[in-house]
């Protein structure tokens, strides 16, 4: 892995020329989990791989491995002794019970240099003030790596974590961030907390807003309602990132906005339809990472779950690396709705459309007739819209027409902000089965 001073260098080379160059790291990982990661080492012998023909061609011969099978197994994933691990954290798992992730030293530096190259691919410099509203406790990685990567970057980290709205107040008035990074939904309620306070979040100098946990962007590239309110308040460049805690790995937007860019000496991207066919560029399919040069708990195949794409081709930054699209949803939270397919986001999309909403929430249970029920819950600013009209569009949009209900403030935050939970759950899943 390069220095800091290389800044994803690779990503800018001849398409050819990176090709070979993560075939050959592909070939390395590959060979090296299957040296020394006993689930592996089982997996590809009870399977007929030999690890050593693996290329970027034929990684598709390798079983995926899920979230249930790192939970099950969680501890045959090490692939050093445990003197070598120097953090541990907790991701959660198909189990209910949070999964252990284990990381090297070399580990925690392939994470900074991940992060370095991600913000720096979006233009934020040693020159920036940087506020973080993650948490680095809690057996949590985002906070961890975000400020990994801003220090190795050089710029200056403020770490204030999950703090109320005014405490990030008194720090945007007394260190002048010029970048925050945090979930959107709560980015835009810090601008309108600062909006009720008479400062103007475009007067305060933060000039770019780094979205995490959370889409900003729909299929087509262009900004969701969520997006479009954060550039409205806070009059910033946005830029979506995504990540998960197994793979360590970011994909982060650029300034050109058009898709998260994949680091080619860190990882491999497939993009698989539900019988595990790998799809072409462009497919909206589930998203499959081989994290590379990872020591501790190194995956090959991983199934995170999460809906998306690729996007090719050069991109207007000048690098020459796969994108990875926005999150279009959870595979785990498809609906089936009356012989239509649909995710949470889709109808949340709808929901943002109504400046007289205030919030929502959707819940979906189980038929016998193998539909979902839907209903969606939703408070109003006024009395200026119906339930009715709310469905009417819904069906326009979205070809069917979940039942709507018009609850109380309390009963949507009950559901939207459970206990002390770091993000906003609007999807209430009653399913039996998934």
């Amino acid at each position: 892995m390069k220095s800091c001073g290389y800044r994803g260098g690779l990503e800018f080379s001849h398409p050819d020329e990176i090709q070979r160059a993560q075939a050959e790291l592909l070939r390395e990982h590959v060979a090296y989990t299957a040296s020394n990661s006993t689930y592996y080492r089982k997996l590809l012998r009870a399977h007929g791989v030999d690890s050593a023909g693996i290329t970027l061609d034929t990684l598709h011969e390798i079983p995926m491995t899920d979230k249930a099978a790192l939970a099950e197994h969680n501890d045959e994933f090490l692939a050093v002794p445990m003197a070598r691990i120097v953090d541990i954290v907790l991701s959660s798992g198909t189990t209910g019970s949070p999964t252990k992730m284990m990381y090297t030293g070399n580990d925690l530096q392939r994470l900074a240099y991940n992060e370095e190259i991600s913000f720096a691919g979006c233009g934020v410099t040693s020159d920036d003030i940087v506020l973080l509203t993650c948490t680095m406790d809690r057996c949590f990685i985002a906070g961890l790596a975000y400020f990994s990567g801003v220090q190795k970057l050089g710029a200056a980290a403020v770490r204030n974590g999950l703090s109320s709205v005014e405490s990030h107040l008194e720090i945007i008035q007394r260190l002048k961030p010029t970048v925050i990074v945090g979930v959107p939904t709560f980015l835009l309620k810090l601008g309108q907390f600062l909006k009720s306070r008479d400062i103007d979040p475009e007067s305060t100098g933060v000039k770019k807003l780094v979205c995490i946990g959370e889409p900003i962007r729909g299929r087509d590239l262009s900004l969701l309602k969520i997006g479009e309110n954060l550039r409205d308040v806070w009059g910033a460049h946005l830029y979506s990132t995504y990540a998960s805690s197994e793979t360590i790995t970011t994909f982060c937007e650029c300034t050109a906005q058009q898709g998260g860019h994949l680091h080619p000496d860190l990882a491999v991207v497939e993009i698989v339809n539900d019988a595990g066919k790998v799809l072409p560029h462009g497919e909206v399919g589930e998203v499959v990472v081989t994290p590379l040069a990872i020591e501790g708990m190194p995956l090959v195949r991983f199934k995170t779950g999460d809906i998306s794409f690729l996007v090719d081709g050069p991109c207007t930054c000048g690098r020459n690396s796969l994108r990875l699209g926005p999150i279009l949803g959870r595979k785990k939270q498809m609906i089936k709705l009356r012989g239509t397919t649909l995710y949470p986001t889709s109808i949340y999309a709808v929901l943002d459309s109504f400046p007289e909403i205030s919030d929502y929430c959707v819940s979906a249970s189980s038929d016998y007739d193998l539909s979902d029920v839907v209903k969606v819950f939703v408070t109003l600013k006024d009395g200026s819209c119906s339930a009715r009209a709310i469905m009417d569009r819904m069906q326009a949009q979205l070809r069917v027409q979940p039942e709507v209900e018009i609850v109380t403030e309390e009963q949507i935050r009950s559901q939207v902000c459970p206990g002390n939970a770091r993000k906003l759950n609007r999807f209430v899943d009653k399913r039996k089965s998934l």
